[in-house]
C-alpha cells in the first residue's frame, strides 16, 4: 500500500509558512516555552501547534497575535516584515535573555527593575531639564 491515500502523507509547507513557523519556533525556545506550555495558552492541541511551527498548518489572526504578545515580539517580526527587529540590538538582547533564563525567579525580577532603571535613566538625559 502506498503512503499516498489521504490521511497517510504529510503536505509540504509553503515557504512562507514554513518561514513563519521557524520564527515562531525560534521565539518559543527563545522565551524557554515548551511546546505544551504554548498549545494551552492558545487552547490547542500541542500536535497543532507542533504543525503551525513545521510550517504545515495555517496560523489565524488571532492566534498569530496572541503568539506575538506571548512571545513579546511584534506580529511584523513573524511575518518577516520588520528587517529592523533581527538587527544587531535583538541579537544581544537575545544573549542578554538566554543568560536571564538561567537565573532564579528573584534574580530575573531584580534584573527587570534594572532594565526599568536603566530605562528611565536613559529618558532623564534625553529630556532637557534632566527629568
Amino acid at each position: 500500500m502506498s503512503n499516498d491515500r489521504v490521511g497517510f502523507s504529510q503536505p509540504q509547507p509553503e515557504p512562507d509558512r514554513q518561514a513563519l513557523g521557524e520564527r515562531l519556533k525560534e521565539a518559543r525556545e527563545y522565551m524557554g516555552l515548551k511546546q505544551e506550555d504554548v498549545a494551552k495558552v492558545l487552547g490547542i492541541p500541542r500536535s497543532a501547534l507542533s504543525n503551525i511551527e513545521a510550517g504545515v498548518r495555517k496560523v489565524d489572526a488571532i492566534e498569530l497575535a496572541r503568539l506575538a504578545k506571548l512571545y513579546q515580539r511584534p506580529v511584523a517580526w513573524f511575518t518577516g516584515e520588520d528587517p529592523e527587529a533581527t538587527s544587531e540590538v535583538a541579537k544581544e538582547v537575545a544573549h542578554v535573555a538566554r543568560a536571564a533564563a538561567t537565573l532564579s525567579q528573584q534574580d530575573r525580577q531584580e534584573l527587570a527593575r534594572f532594565a526599568n532603571f536603566l530605562k528611565s535613566r536613559a529618558k532623564a538625559k534625553a529630556t532637557p531639564d534632566g527629568r
